[in-house]
């Protein structure tokens, strides 16, 4: 299990649960930015997994200006530097396929770490050309829901994709909406050997004062009293399902 993470807590706790590698990111309500070098270098002290580490400077649609791919080149450099044990990277043209010349000068960088394309196949015009463009530009492994809003509901087409890439280095991880729940429908239908989730839980704030009026800072709803985070329990719930149902293949 593959468990994407945007606090220190949250990485100890994937760690503690079982989990055997980390995506970080920044901004999981939004689907993940690039983190900070600091959160990294930290991550590194306080865990033992690998740590790839999401390369995504905003968020939104996953068509970047020369400036925008300016800032990833620059924070894949800084974040190499500081010990990231590999990338998360995704970028489309304006018609929804891959950009294979952008990915190819990032993938460059990042080399002879392992390249992950994430979820922005699932945003793209044809998903099995798309995945074709992702073999050839040699990445290690892509993140998919299949193309759907999770990915229960897209596991006939991860099928596909794993059918597909069988005979190449790539795996094909399933990710969205993942729970203790639906894990073992997805591997059943899917045959995928790894996945990809957030296994989070909502605790509160440990600050004593909190204050009367409903100050928000931010354009979310939930609280500024109440912290997303990685439960060690949900991750070794779920890694205790998939150990099980690969056990039976």
């Amino acid at each position: 299990m593959e468990v994407c993470v945007e606090s220190i807590e949250s990485g100890i706790n994937a760690e503690l649960g079982g989990a055997i590698r980390l995506e970080l990111c920044s901004d999981l309500v939004e689907g993940g930015t690039t983190p900070s070098v600091g959160m990294l270098e930290v991550m590194k002290e306080k865990t033992n997994i690998p740590i790839m580490v999401m390369l995504r400077p905003r968020a939104g649609d996953f068509y970047y200006s020369q400036d925008e791919l300016d800032v990833m080149k620059r924070d894949l450099l800084a974040l190499r530097q500081a010990g990231a044990d590999g990338f998360v990277l995704g970028i489309l043209n304006r018609d929804g396929t891959v950009n294979k010349e952008q990915c190819k000068e990032l993938i460059a960088m990042a080399s002879p770490l392992p390249v992950t394309f994430h979820r922005a196949i699932d945003m793209s015009s044809n998903i099995m050309t798309a995945l074709e463009d992702v073999i050839q530009l040699g990445c290690t492994r892509v993140l998919t829901s299949g193309q759907a809003t999770d990915a229960l509901q897209g596991a006939s087409v991860i099928k596909q994709m794993i059918d597909k890439a069988a005979g190449h280095q790539l795996s094909v991880m399933p990710g969205g909406g993942i729970n203790v729940n639906n894990l073992q429908k997805i591997l059943e239908i899917s045959g995928a050997r790894e996945f990809h989730g957030s296994a989070r839980e909502t605790r509160d704030s440990l600050m004593a004062f909190h204050t009367a009026s409903a100050v928000k800072m931010g354009g979310t709803s939930e609280s500024e009293f109440c912290i997303r985070v990685t439960s060690a329990s949900l991750v070794k719930q779920l890694v205790s399902i998939a150990t099980e149902h690969w056990a039976k293949e």
